[in-house]
């Protein structure tokens, strides 16, 4: 339980940002998924499989042309099985090879959730009353750039009055 949890909620919580704020609460709900799955699965479905899979001696057609293939299933699985168990050096040997792997795609796939292109460009657009004239639209204008431009984080501002909001329903 807790290797399941680790793998799915730490990665998560170790984002940082904006990203990391979006997700937190998406990595708490699946690790509780996860936990919930595998007590379910570890407590219910051994009892419902003991209780629905009792032992019927009349087997239709369909279960009888599919047995010989499951049975292969089980055989193939059994000695590969028993091939992991009776050779445990190397099987660890991958497993930590496979970590390592992990570890590594980890630091290198980038991480990211916004795209990197991305500008940060921000567009807003005061309307004025219909009656006000052009003076009195570039003073209250004015304010808003100056307002915009007290943010640390704003490089520039962009100014233009006067348009008719680009050919959207303004006059022509």
């Amino acid at each position: 339980m807790s290797i399941s949890l680790i793998a799915v909620f730490i990665p998560i919580l170790m984002m940082g940002g904006i990203v990391g704020r979006l997700f937190r609460e998406f990595a708490v709900i699946l690790s509780v998924a996860i936990a919930l799955s595998m007590v379910i699965s570890l407590t219910a479905t051994p009892m419902m499989c003991a209780w629905l899979l009792k032992e019927n001696r009349n087997h239709g057609y369909l279960y009888n042309l599919s047995e010989k293939f499951l049975q292969w299933i089980i055989s193939t699985y059994a000695s590969a099985l028993e091939f992991v168990l009776s050779h445990p050096a190397p099987i660890l040997l991958v497993v930590i090879l496979m970590m390592g792997v992990n570890v590594f795609l980890y630091i290198k796939v980038p991480k990211g959730f916004f795209p990197q292109q991305d500008t940060g460009r921000l567009v807003g657009t005061v309307v004025g009353e219909q009656h006000i004239s052009y003076q009195a639209l570039m003073e209250k204008s004015k304010w808003f750039e100056e307002q915009v431009r007290t943010d640390p984080d704003v490089q520039t501002v962009t100014l233009v009055l006067g348009t008719s909001g680009g050919g959207f329903g303004g006059n022509r």
